[in-house]
């Protein structure tokens, strides 16, 4: 009774047990199906035809390599019919010979004729042959094998024995043999022969039917196969045409939409240029005016002038002038991105001696130790590179006013053949790392105006320029102690 109140349980855990596996197949099927499709979504256009494509291959190895197969196994069984229409035929002969040889001896001992005897020795002499081809033609079949043995013994017994009664006639004449003869020598072994051969030939037809069987089963088989992959792989080609003739439908938008922003961008830039010559013309004159009237007011009220007004005047004075030079510096900005940029072989040690030169007035009074290495070749515009180092220069000859002995270096931190790492060291006040990436904004500034002048724009046109020559800038400094301006651009070019 225990037993029995156990199996509704047990039946039930088992069946709670498959549907809860049952339940998770499908559940692992939508968790690969969604792990494949986010991943084919991360692959770009490219990506997905070269998967397309490699689907394409793999599938068509697929098919190849299974048809290989099974054409393997046609042709294997093509050879084993061979062999076994080879096995039926010589079975019929080995029959046709042990028959003709029976009735060979029979009629030798009944008529003493000996063409009877010759056609009986030429069985005896053909015996060995035939059971040497059988044997080697069911070498690979064990059973087979094991029948071609009895069978030569049987034939070995019925030759002896029809032997024997050919040797007795030859001995007591014609009457013994006649005897012989109504008994018949070596019947009961011909009988044994047939029987082996029938079991040999409907061994050999089976096999055969088997085989035939398997080729169709194969041949159609290969034929589905065919089929399903010529299918799969129209599809795979349909899909990489579409996603060809979709990247090249998104390309011709994304150019379309290059080229109207692109006109769009070129009508910013004329309005820009318009601009530019606005604030040139329009904002100059403001500027002279203020300045010009400052000094004349100053000139003219000078006597009555106490030292508070003097400074009001003062300071309208060098504002419009800084106000002029930022207009100056906002237009050489704006130029430098719509220049037309040469390409020619740039000595930068002839660039540095002309700035060295160009600055000589400007450093009378200071004590700076140069430190300038040979610097390469580079491929470029001479006047933009020019700009680079003559801003850079400026710039570590005006952070290192408040230092005795100035220190500025020149030099070549990487030098490889595709690319040049130079760099402009000083021992000025440096500047703090968290505010790096401001330096070389436009209008970005770590110091106060009364503490060094500039108006924030120089780096700023540094950095457009090395970027239209394809390089790079950054900086290092540590407060107080100085800095260091890297700029990278392209090595000289080996035809160049």
């Amino acid at each position: 009774m225990e037993s029995a109140s156990n199996h509704p349980s047990q039946a039930h855990l088992s069946t709670a047990k498959r549907a809860k596996s049952l339940a998770s197949v499908p559940a692992a099927s939508s968790a690969f199906y969604d792990v494949a499709v986010a991943w084919f979504h991360r692959l770009t256009i490219e990506q997905r035809v070269l998967t397309g494509f490699n689907l394409v291959f793999v599938g068509i190895l697929i098919v190849s390599a299974i048809s290989y197969h099974n054409t393997s196994i046609l042709l294997t069984n093509r050879e084993l019919d061979g062999r076994s229409h080879d096995v039926i035929l010589l079975l019929t002969t080995i029959d046709a010979a042990m028959s003709e040889a029976e009735d060979a001896h029979r009629r030798y001992l009944v008529t003493g004729e000996e063409s009877y005897l010759e056609l009986y020795k030429k069985v005896v002499r053909q015996k060995p042959s035939f059971t040497a081809y059988l044997s080697e033609l069911t070498h690979e079949s064990p059973e087979q094998q094991q029948r071609v043995g009895v069978l030569d013994r049987m034939m070995e017994r019925q030759l002896n024995s029809e032997s024997k009664a050919i040797a007795r006639f030859q001995e007591d004449g014609l009457r013994a043999a006649k005897e012989m003869a109504f008994e018949g020598a070596g019947k009961r072994e011909l009988s044994v022969i047939r029987r082996i051969i029938a079991e040999m030939d409907l061994h050999e037809r089976q096999a055969v039917g088997r085989r035939i069987a398997e080729s169709a089963a194969e041949t159609e088989n290969t034929s589905v196969l065919l089929v399903i992959g010529a299918l799969m792989q129209l599809v795979l080609l349909a899909w990489v045409y579409y996603l060809i003739r979709h990247d090249i439908t998104e390309r011709r938008r994304v150019t379309s939409e290059l080229q109207r922003r692109g006109e769009l961008l070129e009508a910013a830039n004329k309005e820009l240029e318009a601009f530019s010559y606005s604030v040139s013309h329009d904002l100059r004159a403001p500027l002279r005016h203020i300045d010009g009237y400052a000094a004349l007011l100053r000139k003219s009220v000078e006597p009555s002038l106490n030292d508070k007004a003097a400074r009001y005047l003062q300071t309208i004075s060098d504002s419009a002038k800084q106000m002029g030079q930022l207009i100056d510096d906002l237009l050489v900005f704006s130029r430098m991105g719509r220049q037309e940029m040469l390409h020619t072989t740039v000595d930068l040690d002839q660039v540095i001696r002309h700035i060295l030169a160009d600055l000589r007035l400007d450093l009378q009074g200071r004590e700076i130790s140069w430190t300038i290495a040979v610097l390469p070749e580079v491929q470029g515009d001479p006047a933009m590179l020019r700009q680079v180092f003559m801003n850079l220069i400026t710039n570590a000859v005006k952070f290192t006013s408040t230092r005795p002995i100035a220190a500025i270096e020149i030099g070549v931190e990487h030098h490889t053949s595709t690319e040049i790492v130079l760099f402009v060291r000083d021992n000025g006040v440096g500047f703090d790392m968290q505010y790096a990436s401001k330096l070389f904004g436009v209008f970005q500034r770590l110091h106060r105006g009364n503490e060094f002048e500039g108006t924030g724009i120089g780096l700023a046109n540094i950095r457009r320029i090395v970027h239209r020559h394809g390089g790079q800038t950054w900086a290092e400094g540590v407060p107080d102690k100085g800095a260091t301006f890297y700029v990278l651009l392209p090595a000289r070019r080996r035809d160049s």
